[in-house]
Formats: C-alpha cells, structure tokens, sequence
C-alpha cells in the first residue's frame, strides 16, 4: 500500500529493520527523552506520507508533549480527550481512519487526515503515547498497528 522511504524488503521486513535499528540506536542509552527524540526522529524518516510523528508523556491525567517531528503541536491533552487521550483512558492503540470523524479530535495540524495512536504501557501503567498523523485518509492499517506496538514495546524496554 504504502512504500517505505529506503527499504526494499516487504512492510513487514521493513518494519522489523526499524524496529533493529531503534535498538541499536537506544542501547546503552538511560535516557528516555533522548530516546524518544531519536525513536521520532527515526519514524519520521522510515515512513512516507506523515505529517506529524512523536510522544505525548503521562502526567497525572494529562498528556504533556515530547519529542517530535512536524509542525508546532498542543502542549497538554487530558486523559479521554481527542485520539490522544482516548488511547491514554483506554490503554489501547487507537487507529482512526478519517480524525474528522472521531468524537472530539483535536487538531493540532489542520492537515491531518488519519491518526495513530499507540500507549506506552509501564507496568501496566500508561507512560506516554506514541502519536502519528498523516495527510492521507485510511493511511494506518492493521500492519502498522502490529509494527508500530513492537516499536513501542522495543522503546519502552530501554526506561527504567
């Protein structure tokens, strides 16, 4: 469906290579915003046709930026609210087809067509969410959910 800037290999393969080189780009690294500038940043190389790729971190029951790639964003988002929060309340990666037709989207880039949304669960708690929008409506699919979770899981493994 989608190609994916600099691999070659099937979706899946490119995405287990991203998911290596974040690995290698975290190793021996503690800390964790340094990670996730690093984890956006390469996100936002490894796929095509997104307009906004970073974190939003737990604090209390808010969602407060993190590090990104794109345009200027909301600086705090409150648990259930937009896609965002929704993910946060409900623990579970949320993938909206079309923003302009989910309940209370909050568009922080009027660009935006579709939106994923992934938690970052710490012992079973939500530390943050990963965040990536695009331009494109039906960007995500099923693939990316898969994919981008085990990036989650493989980023979430570097904070203690």
């Amino acid at each position: 469906m989608f190609h994916i800037t600099g691999y070659n290999g099937t979706r899946e393969e490119n995405y287990e290579l991203v998911i290596k080189q974040l690995r290698a780009l975290i190793e021996g690294e503690a800390n964790f915003i340094a990670n996730l500038a690093n984890a956006s940043a390469l996100l936002n190389h490894f796929l095509e046709q997104v307009n906004w790729v970073g974190f939003y971190l737990a604090e209390g029951e808010e969602l407060v930026l993190g590090p990104f790639q794109g345009l200027p964003a909301c600086v705090r988002i409150p648990f259930g609210k937009g896609v965002c929060g929704t993910a946060a309340q409900n623990k579970k990666t949320e993938l909206v087809p079309d923003v302009h037709l989910f309940p209370g989207h909050i568009a922080c880039d009027a660009a935006s067509r579709s939106e994923i949304v992934v938690p970052m669960m710490k012992n079973g708690c939500v530390i943050g969410v990963l965040d990536i929008d695009s331009p494109i409506k039906n960007r995500f699919d099923d693939i990316d959910r898969y994919y981008l979770e085990k990036f989650v899981e493989a980023l979430i493994s570097s904070h203690e």
